[in-house]
C-alpha cells in the first residue's frame, strides 16, 4: 500500500511540470494571433484568405467544406493529419516544412511561448 502511495505521489510530481510548461496563456495568446487575423478567423467559423480556425483542434486538416486548401494540406488530412497540440505547434513553428507544399506563406512562430499562447488561446476561442 505505500508502495502504492508512493507511486501515485511520483506520478503527480513528474505530470505537474509537463503541464504546467505546456499550457498557455490565452490572453498573451490573442496578442500573438494578431499576426494571424489578416487571414483567419478564431471567433466565427468564416473563412478569410486562409481558413476559420474555430475548433480546430481534433479536426482533421483541410476538412473546412468552404474553404479551398491546397493539394498538400488536402493529402495531410487524407493520410491522417489532426489538428492537436504537438501537430499544430510543429506546424506553426514551420509550415513549409511541416506539410510541404501548402500555401500558408507565413513564415513560422519561433517562440514555444508564443505557440502555447496562441494554442490556449484558439483553444478558448472554440469553447
Amino acid at each position: 500500500m505505500v508502495m502504492m502511495g508512493k507511486a501515485l505521489v511520483w506520478l503527480a510530481v513528474m505530470s505537474f511540470p509537463a503541464a504546467s510548461l505546456a499550457a498557455g496563456d490565452a490572453e498573451r495568446g490573442a496578442a500573438v494571433f494578431k499576426k494571424c487575423a489578416a487571414c483567419h478567423n478564431a471567433d466565427k467559423p468564416e473563412n478569410k484568405i486562409g481558413p476559420h480556425l474555430v475548433n480546430i483542434f481534433g479536426r482533421k486538416a483541410g476538412s473546412v467544406d468552404t474553404f479551398q486548401y491546397s493539394d498538400a494540406m488536402k493529402k495531410g488530412g487524407e493520410g491522417g493529419l489532426v489538428w492537436d497540440e504537438k501537430n499544430l505547434a510543429d506546424y506553426l513553428s514551420a509550415p513549409k516544412k511541416f506539410v510541404p507544399g501548402n500555401r500558408m506563406s507565413f513564415t513560422g512562430l519561433k517562440s514555444a511561448d508564443d505557440i502555447a499562447d496562441l494554442e490556449a488561446y484558439l483553444k478558448s476561442m472554440s469553447q
